[in-house]
């Protein structure tokens, strides 16, 4: 039977005080660092802080298919606590919205066995099959151009981006990886008009998503039935069932 919907999260302890940065799920060096300069000379010594993830790179999947209304994009709904606790803290620019899910990509770490750009592709797929229910071969996954820093002031890591066509694929129920993190992960089909309108709009604030777009796009000529799509911002759930946005 599957789990109730979740609406919050509970902090049963916050151990931020005692815990040891090089351990958990980051990590975070703290460094004293000073520049080398051409002519001998250096600079004052500063502090930097640089945070890894377990594994050091990950892909992010754009799923897609040619549907009846023109090119359609799978999404996913994820929980995300960092996001969430925003609420806790004073922005500049208040938004007045909740951040437990945020609708996103397919995505996953590379595991060591992910080498080259063979391994990356074999991820995207194992992603795919994990979060999405769509089981396809890794020769069939097109890499969108080099890789990207997500926030290279802080954070080692860098995103891949691939494309997986699932036109006539039909997809069982995502395994997920068993982490409370999983929970809530429910995925839709959104036109190519209401994948670019929830961006535009701020529904979606993921950069992952709107670059991965943006660059299948600049490679993908849009046929005359996808161009149709700007007409609709309709979202397909997985299910089949349309709702209006």
């Amino acid at each position: 039977m599957p789990n109730a919907p979740v609406t919050d999260l509970d902090v049963v302890e916050d151990f931020t005080a005692t815990g040891r940065c090089d351990e958990g799920f980051l990590h975070v060096r703290r460094l004293r660092v000073r520049n080398l300069r051409a002519d001998g000379t250096k600079s004052d010594v500063y502090r930097v802080d640089v945070v890894d993830r377990p594994r050091l790179d990950a892909v992010a999947v754009l799923l897609w298919r040619r549907g009846e209304q023109g090119l359609e994009f799978l999404t996913r709904q994820n929980l995300r606590p960092a996001a969430h606790f925003r609420h806790e803290k004073v922005p500049n620019v208040p938004d007045g919205r909740s951040h437990l899910f945020c609708e996103e990509l397919v995505a996953g770490l590379l595991e060591a066995d992910d080498q080259g750009l063979p391994g990356v592709r074999h991820r995207a797929a194992e992603e795919a099959f994990e979060e999405a229910g769509y089981r396809v071969a890794p020769d069939t996954v097109e890499l969108l151009g080099p890789p990207f820093f997500v926030a290279p002031g802080i954070i080692s890591e860098k995103i891949y981006l691939a494309a997986i066509d699932a036109t006539g694929l039909v997809p069982t129920v995502p395994e997920g990886d068993g982490s409370p993190l999983e929970e809530g992960g429910v995925t839709q089909w959104r036109t190519r008009a209401s994948l670019e309108a929830a961006l535009a709009d701020g529904t979606i604030q993921d950069a992952k998503t709107e670059l991965a777009l943006h660059r299948f796009l600049a490679r993908e000529p849009v046929s005359a039935s996808a161009s149709s799509s700007a007409a609709s911002s309709s979202v397909v759930i997985s299910s089949s069932t349309s709702v209006s946005v």
